[in-house]
């Protein structure tokens, strides 16, 4: 099952990151689910760009899901959340596209400004509906061969020393009560 859920463009200031746009495909969720899992992928996109370091690129497994991220030494980051039989290679691919059509649409000097209401960038959709399928992007695989990725198992790679999933989701601010019941019952 290949299977994308979610991508975003984020900027990765000093102290936090922005979303400067979002899109999601969450019809596998049922209905009542939905906006948890969205509210829950928005929480982790953001936690993983503040965490990963500028130049880099990692792939974070989390149950049966990945957490592709790559923020560029400009700080504009890229986050791709997918099944985890969705190849790393081509999501690494598709979020280095992304990227580069958002910085040539959006100049750099205005990513520390921008919101999420300001931005006017559907190419994020139709890239999200394109490669739900990952044979689209091996076009994009030919031009771009040596990505070096860093794979961590779990999440809790990317954590702090002595901190862990459950307690960050717990003093969340960011999460609402149904999505903390809903990662509490391990459904995400």
């Amino acid at each position: 099952m290949d299977k994308l859920y979610a991508m975003s463009v984020l900027y990765k200031g000093p102290n936090d990151s922005t979303v400067l746009k979002a899109a999601f495909e969450l019809q596998s969720f049922s209905f009542f689910q939905r906006s948890s899992a969205q509210e829950f992928m928005c929480f982790a996109t953001k936690t993983i760009v503040e965490r990963t370091a500028s130049g880099a690129r990692q792939s974070i497994k989390q149950k049966e899901y990945f957490c592709h991220v790559y923020v560029r030494s400009d700080n504009l980051a890229g986050v791709l959340i997918s099944h985890d039989e969705y190849p790393h290679l081509v999501a690494h691919i598709l979020l280095t596209k992304t990227l580069d059509e958002f910085s040539a649409k959006f100049l750099s000097y205005s990513w520390s400004s921008l919101n999420e209401t300001q931005v006017t960038f559907n190419e994020l959709n139709t890239m999200l509906a394109k490669y739900q399928n990952p044979k689209e992007a091996y076009s994009l695989m030919k031009r771009q061969q040596n990505l070096k990725i860093t794979l961590h198992n779990r999440i809790e790679a990317v954590l702090k020393p002595g901190e862990n999933l459950d307690d960050l989701v717990a003093k969340s601010e960011e999460l609402s009560m149904p999505s903390k019941a809903l990662y509490i019952a391990k459904l995400l």
